[in-house]
């Protein structure tokens, strides 16, 4: 892609032109596009500090894709414009993938002020894909206020997501298994906020207590949130605790004093 013509599409990109920014993910997914092309995260925002990326990880079955919807909803009703990215496991036999993520976020199809995509791991360990830096990359160019990505299904090694990320939350629900379980899920030490979901459940206050009970035993103070994303309760609990509403504002970022964890 020339220098023209790739400037052309980001400013389309960013007048709203969501088929230009789809030319422009396809472009990275397929190694066409490196982050380095796009020049520094966010640096052709017309002001102010590049936009937060936040990263969802979690098992299979926690509910991830509908909190992600039940966020996005809370975003746009502080008017940000958000882009969602979602990572779905490569099948090893055929190496496709389902891309149903997108399938419990149709409410928001129709919004312009949203853009979701889809991608495959394409076999790749982690928790995302080998491309995940510049499609992150063109989302931060293309001038989107908050940018949510979402892992597939992780539990004890799929830690990558920390590495791309602002923020990290690591959402989990009751019923996953016992505290020795919950001890070697290595995707929750580089968690920034669990959020517990599912919370209309049994097992939600045996959890929280097992989960602050592991916070207390480490060296930050890390956010307990509950939340019932099918009925779009606790997402605005959720965006306060991670602090995204100024990027800039240590003092609101997770861990930092203040910020305090949700009661059940």
């Amino acid at each position: 892609m020339t220098g023209e013509s790739l400037h052309a599409l980001l400013e389309s990109a960013r007048r709203g032109n969501t088929r230009a920014l789809a030319r422009l993910m396809g472009r990275a997914e397929n190694h066409d596009l490196a982050a380095a092309d796009l020049g520094a995260p966010g640096a052709a925002r017309a002001a102010g500090a590049a936009c937060p990326v936040i990263g969802l990880t979690g098992p299979p079955g926690v509910g991830k894709s509908t909190f992600v919807s039940c966020l996005v909803a809370e975003y746009r009703r502080r008017g940000k414009r958000v882009a969602v990215l979602c990572f779905d496991p490569s099948s090893p036999v055929t190496g496709g993938a389902l891309l149903g993520d997108r399938i419990r976020m149709q409410a928001h199809a129709d919004d312009p002020g949203v853009f979701i995509r889809s991608a495959s791991s394409r076999g790749h360990l982690g928790g995302l894909s080998a491309t995940a830096r510049p499609m992150i990359a063109v989302l931060s160019a293309a001038g989107f206020d908050v940018i949510l990505i979402e892992t597939v299904g992780a539990g004890q090694s799929e830690v990558e997501i920390a590495s791309v990320a602002d923020r990290t939350v690591v959402v989990l629900a009751p019923g996953a298994g016992d505290g020795i379980q919950l001890a070697k899920a290595g995707v929750l030490e580089v968690a920034d906020l669990y959020v517990v979901n599912k919370a209309d459940q049994d097992g939600v206050h045996g959890l929280v207590r097992e989960l602050r009970a592991m916070v207390a035993l480490g060296t930050r103070d890390i956010p307990v949130v509950t939340t019932t994303a099918s009925r779009g309760e606790g997402a605005a609990e959720v965006v306060s605790a991670l602090g995204t509403e100024n990027p800039a504002d240590a003092t609101n970022a997770p861990g930092a004093p203040g910020v305090t964890n949700s009661p059940v």
